[in-house]
């Protein structure tokens, strides 16, 4: 089978310099941006049926830009003005920046895990104990996160801010795709709902992180490309290998 055109769950890629680009010039083929998943802010009423006050609160955890940009709204929806001496903690610099949308940055009150990961954080909140810590999660977070936390002795409170829901396409976008490429749970969750009676016969499943590629599996899929892996750190370069073989096959 000869791959042509491929859905890639993610937005269109802003450099023209992507590896996609690149792909798509070397081996004739088309790639469609299609974020199989969306998030929405809560309601204030939904946020209120927590019982959670933020200003009870100290310091807030950030996990991405977008848990950002739903705290900040649903904050001014609700009228709740965020006090200068509240400390941010966010999962790496980049999402520390980002928060630079929204306050006034002072690097006495913004911190970043310098791992860019989460179990990078605890060092840094137990400089200063007297913190009173929220973390803004997604609809269906699990705990290991938190549980993480309480294993260095930190009480973070967990508040939902958004869920994710499928981003369902169009009827005249459903187009018969060669190859699927998925990263996260989610996406999976929603490729079913885009394509409730998909039959995958030849067509290549391509994902990345191991919890992807076992939501995947569970669904009752194949799947053909995983990354990361030994070979190809990232997806772009399992689906360029892929392709290279695919194009060689084919001649």
């Amino acid at each position: 089978m000869k791959v042509r055109n491929i859905l890639v769950s993610q937005p269109r890629p802003q450099s023209e310099n992507s590896p996609y680009y690149d792909m798509q010039e070397r081996y004739g083929v088309h790639f469609e941006f299609h974020q199989l998943i969306r998030t929405e802010v809560l309601t204030p009423k939904e946020f209120r049926a927590q019982r959670i006050d933020i200003l009870d609160y100290s310091a807030i955890i950030f996990n991405s830009k977008n848990c950002i940009d739903h705290f900040f709204a649903l904050c001014k929806e609700m009228r709740v003005a965020i006090p200068d001496s509240m400390h941010y903690y966010c999962v790496s610099e980049s999402v520390a920046n980002y928060l630079q949308k929204h306050i006034q940055f002072r690097k006495r009150k913004v911190f970043f895990a310098p791992n860019n990961k989460m179990d990078g954080l605890p060092a840094i909140m137990q400089r200063r104990p007297d913190d009173k810590f929220l973390m803004a999660v997604a609809d269906g977070s699990n705990d290991n996160v938190i549980q993480m936390f309480a294993s260095h002795k930190l009480q973070v409170k967990p508040v939902v801010l958004y869920r994710t829901v499928s981003n369902e396409f169009a009827p005249e976008e459903k187009l018969d795709y060669d190859m699927f490429v998925i990263f996260t749970p989610a996406g999976v969750e929603g490729f079913r709902k885009n394509y409730p009676d998909f039959n995958q016969g030849e067509r290549i499943m391509a994902c990345f992180g191991a919890k992807t590629a076992q939501a995947l599996r569970d669904a009752g899929l194949r799947v053909d490309i995983e990354a990361p892996s030994a070979e190809y750190p990232s997806i772009t370069a399992a689906i360029d290998a892929f392709l290279k073989e695919n194009h060689k096959r084919i001649r």
